[in-house]
């Protein structure tokens, strides 16, 4: 199971603090703990930016996944 503490603190160390470099940001909408299903919204310059596809995979998920790896899937809300 996937604990959405653990979730938090990954997002918050070590998500965050490189998408704001960029002037974005994300949080964290809900964690399916059974699933492995990661719901987050892209903010900021990241909520409008063409690629932020690319960083919800191959950044957030990639991240996630490798720090936590009951989490399964990142998707977008």
């Amino acid at each position: 199971m996937v604990s959405k503490e653990r979730v938090m603190e990954v997002v918050e160390k070590e998500i965050k603090p490189m998408l704001m470099a960029e002037g974005g940001s994300i949080e964290v909408v809900n964690v399916d703990e059974k699933t492995g299903t990661v719901q987050v919204k892209l903010l900021g310059a990241c909520g409008t930016c063409p690629m932020s596809m690319i960083t919800l995979t191959a950044f957030v998920e990639r991240v996630l996944r490798s720090r936590i790896p009951e989490v399964k899937k990142v998707i977008p809300v």
